[in-house]
């Protein structure tokens, strides 16, 4: 079983949005056969068999083992991954393009970059899978707290030096043998973050998980690049 599994195809993302199905591949996580998972999830046996059908025939599940029990073959199944990623790629049509409109301060541009980074990795870890090879990758994930707006612009401004000395340095358009990678870097609030403290003044848009964005600007209320 993969750790994460990258859908790619239309028709199998509509099935594993299904409720029902996502509950059965939920439930996939240790191996069963229909009559066990229809006593797991409390569903008639018939339904869950055809659910098991549909996702077999997308790749979202696969038959494990055979069992015999006198005159009657019970079929086993797994999921075929612990979770799954929709890949933009299934919504082609309609995916957000990064170029369409490139502004370090928009929160859309950061999803717009997110969503071409799952289509692209999706793309690599797929094609990693068939090949049975590993994606060479790197990530970095942490958490800063500003003090104020302006402190969160000077770090985005630093970052962003930062990071172009960094590419002007090891960028090498003329290397026979080099490989092109993608560099993102984002910053964004944490939706549902600790609330500010008592002698902080509140802000317009507050929500009771936590406290609202800056009263900033939308291009800048959320995400700093």
């Amino acid at each position: 079983m993969l750790d994460v599994a990258v859908i790619e195809e239309p028709a199998a993302a509509e099935a594993s949005l299904d409720p029902i199905r996502s509950r059965i591949l939920a439930a996939l996580a240790e191996p069963g056969s229909a009559a066990m998972l229809a006593g797991r999830l409390g569903l008639p046996r018939q339904k869950v068999n055809y659910h098991l059908k549909e996702l077999e025939r997308h790749g979202l599940v696969e038959l494990a083992e055979e069992r015999r029990k006198g005159n009657v073959t019970e079929r086993i199944y797994a999921a075929t991954a612990a979770s799954y990623v929709i890949s933009p790629r299934a919504l082609s049509a309609v995916s957000p393009d990064p170029a369409r409109s490139p502004d370090q301060l928009s929160a859309h541009w950061l999803l717009a970059l997110g969503s071409r980074l799952v289509q692209e990795v999706g793309a690599l870890v797929t094609g990693a899978t068939r090949a049975r090879r590993r994606v060479a990758t790197f990530a970095v994930d942490a958490e800063v707290r500003f003090a104020s707006a302006a402190d969160r612009m000077a770090f985005a401004e630093e970052l962003t030096q930062a990071v172009t000395a960094l590419v002007s340095r090891y960028h090498d358009e003329a290397a026979p043998q080099g490989r092109t990678h993608r560099l993102i870097v984002g910053l964004h609030q944490i939706p549902g973050s600790p609330p500010a403290r008592p002698d902080t003044p509140a802000t317009p848009g507050g929500t009771s998980g936590g406290p609202g964005p800056d009263p900033e600007p939308e291009a800048r209320q959320e995400h700093a690049r």
